[in-house]
């Protein structure tokens, strides 16, 4: 592993987890949800980790692990890591709390609800506000805003691993998966931002929760870095690439199709998913 390659997949870590900024950044500029161009995107996210899973890295694994065992072993250890991977990401979805689940999405709407605008001294009329009712829904919303961050940041560390490994392994592939989940975190900094801004009305804070939640996915690449640091075999990287197929396919099929359906344009999303197929099968065999 060259200083250089580890820096550069860090970096795509690091860029395709701050992208939960970007969508605490739009939450504040934008007037309406582009849901059209977010069913587009979240579905063309989909369709790159899709095909990249079945046709990239679970065939790597499969050829990793075909140097240690004989080839029909290599099939069964490669299919089991690829469902373990699924398993993994399923436990962690199982275990967040339902408050702060990331697959709630919120709208650019809800940060501008007319008279019930947070009535704060960054937004005006602050001293009307502070009891009963108010208190309490200000603390529910703001508890809703921090256990979406956490549990984006817990959903996300995987995702870290898995672009950390991918970028190791092949550059092309690692910047396809790095702009794929790039793009699926811009409506989950919306989620973790909206909350947040309703309950305190602070841009500043609201910003400020959207990027910590993006944060988890370069500790998921260094778990990755330890990973390959500690276990440097063929037999341990099979495995791993197998288990990182599986959390992109239970992303793609539990997260980002669902999102880009809750959004309402479910033909679109379709499109964005052959999009995607098509733009990254052609990016591989050009590239």
């Amino acid at each position: 592993m060259s200083n250089d390659n580890i820096l550069f997949a860090f970096g795509l870590t690091l860029f395709a987890g701050l992208a939960t900024a970007i969508g605490g950044m739009i939450a504040f500029f934008a007037k309406r949800t582009q849901t059209s161009f977010l069913a587009f995107s979240l579905g063309f996210s989909a369709g790159v980790m899709i095909y990249i899973s079945l046709t990239e890295i679970l065939t790597k694994a499969d050829q990793t692990l075909r140097l240690s065992f004989s080839n029909e072993q290599a099939a069964w250890f490669t299919f089991i890591s690829f469902i373990g991977g699924i398993a993994l990401s399923a436990v962690i979805d199982k275990i967040l709390p339902s408050e702060g689940n990331p697959h709630e999405l919120k709208r650019i709407e809800q940060m501008n609800p007319g008279i019930n605008m947070p009535d704060t001294t960054e937004c005006g009329g602050g001293k009307h506000r502070r009891h009963g009712l108010h208190h309490q829904r200000d603390r529910k919303l703001m508890r809703i805003g921090i256990f979406t961050a956490v549990a984006i940041g817990i959903h996300n560390f995987p995702e870290g691993i898995a672009t950390f490994m991918a970028a190791m392994s092949d550059i092309t592939i690692g910047i396809s998966i790095a702009i794929a989940v790039a793009i699926h975190n811009i409506p989950e900094g919306i989620a973790v931002s909206v909350p947040v801004y309703y309950a305190t009305g602070s841009k500043r804070k609201a910003l400020l929760w959207s990027v910590l939640s993006g944060f988890s996915e370069p500790v998921g690449a260094a778990a990755g870095y330890f990973i390959l640091s500690m276990f440097k075999s063929d037999i341990i990287l099979g495995f791993v690439f197998a288990m990182v197929a599986g959390i992109m396919i239970y992303i793609s099929f539990d997260e980002l199709l669902p999102a880009a359906h809750k959004y309402g344009k479910h033909h679109v999303a379709i499109y964005g998913l052959i999009s995607g197929i098509i733009v990254i099968g052609l990016s591989l065999i050009l590239l």
